[in-house]
C-alpha cells in the first residue's frame, strides 16, 4: 500500500518466505519475541499474540544450539515468516538455514573470521534466504584491533553524531562489498541508534547510497512511555520521506505493545489500511462538562469488540466538537448529563449520560450491518 501523500523510495525486492519487502511493497511490521526460543510453547504462544496484534514478520534469538533446534517446530506453528537473530556464532546461522528459517539477521562485525561469514553467505544464497545486515551504535566501534578502536573513538569524540553516521555507513559499505563479492544481493540494511536524530540522518544516507530495502528501528529506545516518542520521531520522519520497507518499534516491555504502536504509526501515515475503529477525542479543557477521560476510556474498551474501520469521535467541547462529530462515522458530543449522537454528519438523537456508551455502540453496529 502506498500513501497518497508520500512517494516511497524504490528498492530491490526481497522475498522473506511468501512475504515480499521493498520494490514498492507495503511497509511490513516486524517485532521480536522476548521468550527463550528453545521454550517452544512460550515462544509459539508469543508469536501468535504478535500476529494477532498485526505483526507480519517475527524475529527470534538463537544464541544456543537448543534454540536453532526449536526452529523447525516454531516455523511449522508460525503463521508468518520467522527471522533468526544471529550474533557471534556463525554456526547458529548455518543451523537456522538448515532448519528452514525465512531470513537471517546478521551483524558481520560480531564474527571475526571472514571465511565463516562467507559460509553463511553461501548457505543463504543456495537456500534462497535473505540476510539483514545491520550496525548498531552500541557495536559499531571496532573492539578487537586496538589502534583502529582508538582512532574511531577519537573520531567520535570530535563530532559524535556526524562521525557515528559516517562510521555506520562505512561499515555497511564494507559488509556489502563482501556480500556482493560472493554473489549475494538479497540484502536488507539497518543502522540503529537510541538517538532519533542519528537514526534519521543514517537512514537518509543509506537511502541515497544503496537500493537495498531498509529496516527501520530505534534501538535501546527504553520503556513505552519514552520509547514511543523516540521511535515515532525517527520512524515517522523517515516514512514520511518515503524511506523504510520494514519497521520495528522496540520497547523494554511486552512486544505486543511494539506491534500495536507500529501499526498505529503506519495507519496514521496512510501506509497500512485500518481494519478496526479509529478513536479520536478532544483534549480536556475547562470547557468540558463531562468526565471525558473516563468516557473515552470506556469507549475504547468497548470498541475492542468492533472489527471494522470506523472513525469514532468522543467530544466534549463546543469549540471543535460539532465539526469533529460531523467528520466521523459515529460520534458523541457529550455535555452536562446528556450527549448528542451523530452518524456520518447527521444528528441522530439525544441520550442521557447513562445511555451514551450503549447508544454509541448501537450506531457502530448498525453501520457495520448496513455495509454487509
Amino acid at each position: 500500500m502506498e500513501s497518497m501523500f508520500f512517494q516511497r523510495r524504490m528498492t530491490r525486492r526481497v522475498m522473506v518466505g511468501p512475504v515480499a519487502i521493498g520494490g514498492g511493497e507495503p511497509v511490513r511490521l516486524q517485532s521480536m519475541t522476548s521468550t527463550p526460543t528453545h521454550d517452544i510453547e512460550a515462544t509459539a504462544g508469543q508469536i501468535r499474540r504478535l500476529v494477532e496484534a498485526g505483526c507480519e514478520l517475527v524475529r527470534v534469538a538463537v544464541p544456543e544450539p537448543r534454540d536453532t533446534a526449536a526452529l523447525p517446530e516454531l516455523i511449522r506453528q508460525s503463521p508468518v515468516p520467522i527471522v533468526a537473530d544471529v550474533h557471534f556464532h556463525y554456526q547458529r546461522a548455518l543451523e537456522a538455514v538448515a532448519a528452514g528459517v525465512h531470513k537471517i539477521r546478521l551483524n558481520p562485525g560480531n564474527i571475526q573470521d571472514r571465511k565463516q561469514i562467507e559460509r553463511v553467505i553461501h548457505a543463504c544464497r543456495d537456500a534462497g534466504i535473505p540476510i539483514r545486515i545491520g550496525v548498531n551504535e552500541g557495536s559499531v566501534v571496532e573492539r578487537r584491533e586496538a589502534t583502529a578502536r582508538a582512532d574511531e573513538l577519537r573520531w567520535l569524540m570530535a563530532d559524535r553524531r556526524g562521525a557515528l553516521i559516517d562510521l555506520m555507513v562505512r561499515k555497511l559499505e564494507e559488509y556489502i562489498r563482501l556480500f556482493e563479492a560472493n554473489g549475494f544481493y538479497d540484502l536488507v540494511l539497518a543502522a540503529k541508534s537510541h538517538d532519533a536524530a542519528v537514526v534519521i540522518e543514517a537512514y537518509r544516507a543509506l537511502g541515497k547510497r544503496f537500493d537495498f530495502p531498509l529496516h527501520l528501528g530505534v534501538t535501546h529506545a527504553g520503556p513505552p512511555e519514552t520509547g514511543r516518542i523516540r521511535s515515532v520521531a525517527a520512524l515517522g520522519t523517515l516514512l514520511a520521506e518515503g524511506i523504510g520497507d520494514t519497521i520495528r518499534i522496540s520497547y523494554a516491555a511486552d512486544p505486543v505493545e511494539e506491534v500495536l504502536d507500529g501499526k498505529e504509526l503506519l495507519c496514521s501515515l496512510g501506509l497500512r489500511p485500518r481494519n478496526e475503529p479509529e478513536l479520536i477525542a478532544c483534549p480536556t479543557c475547562g470547557r468540558i462538562e463531562v468526565d471525558l477521560v473516563d468516557l473515552v476510556g470506556r469507549v475504547r474498551a468497548k470498541l475492542a469488540e468492533i472489527k471494522a474501520p470506523l472513525k469514532v469521535a468522543v467530544m466534549g467541547c463546543a469549540v471543535n466538537g460539532p465539526g469533529e462529530c460531523e467528520g466521523a462515522d459515529v460520534a458523541i458530543f457529550a455535555g452536562r448529563g446528556k450527549g448528542m449522537i451523530y452518524v456520518r454528519g447527521e444528528r441522530k438523537r439525544v441520550v442521557n449520560e447513562a445511555e451514551m456508551l450503549d447508544a454509541l455502540l448501537e450506531e457502530c453496529r448498525g453501520l457495520i450491518a448496513k455495509s454487509r
